[in-house]
């Protein structure tokens, strides 16, 4: 059986950086770099709706990032981004995954260290930092809106254990091994979920169980580097 690689976009309007970034991917087996743009503008007219990964910089001169992810939202795309800035900020990070971003990392992150986080948010549908976390935890205070127009309480056992598992970054597939349910029933559970909290994403659910204390943020789980 051929082996299915991570399809991933860049868009950057530092050309050389594209380039680079986008031979050290193909070299690697488990990524193909199947579109790149200098400019957000550009990558809109694109046919972008076979990626797994977007790779996005936030202040580009044709279209910057925030103008990309507002208008993947209303195309409702399953394409996760990954915003990869210079113009990295910790405190940048709420607003990042209201955004719809699924992980905001920093242009000096080793090239070894953001092919792992790709593959992460590809199989996890996130990926956090601790320095994150903490961030995020004195976001989410009572002085934000609500994501959602159920109560907690209004959660079967079942989504509730499935949310737990998400917020552990495990897969659909490991989701179903520890449930001993079908891959399809997981599925159905996070669809629940996301209708019932209001959120577009993973992360947003991962937002939510933390805000509602399904979940201690220190249950969390983060990458292993």
């Amino acid at each position: 059986m051929e082996h299915t690689k991570i399809k991933i976009g860049i868009v950057d309007d530092d050309l050389l950086f594209v380039q680079l970034l986008k031979n050290y991917i193909d070299n690697n087996g488990d990524y193909q770099v199947t579109l790149t743009s200098t400019g957000g503008y550009q990558f809109l007219t694109e046919d972008s709706g076979s990626l797994d990964i977007l790779i996005l910089d936030l202040r580009m001169t044709n279209g910057d990032g925030l103008e990309v992810m507002s208008e993947l939202a209303k195309r409702e795309t399953e394409t996760k981004i990954i915003v990869l800035s210079s113009f990295y900020r910790r405190s940048f990070m709420g607003q990042m995954l209201k955004m719809g971003a699924h992980a905001f990392l920093p242009k000096e992150i080793e090239l070894e260290e953001l092919l792992a986080i790709i593959k992460t948010v590809h199989h996890t549908g996130h990926y956090f930092s601790n320095d994150q976390i903490d961030v995020m935890r004195s976001q989410l205070s009572n002085k934000l809106p609500e994501f959602h127009a159920f109560s907690k309480n209004e959660l079967t056992d079942r989504e509730v254990d499935v949310l737990r598992l998400v917020c552990q970054q495990m897969s659909t597939k490991e989701i179903a091994d520890s449930l001993f349910i079908s891959p399809k029933t997981v599925e159905t559970h996070k669809t629940n979920l996301m209708i019932k909290t209001g959120v577009k994403n993973m992360a947003g659910l991962v937002i939510y169980a933390v805000q509602n204390q399904v979940i201690d943020p220190n249950e969390i789980v983060l990458f292993d580097k």
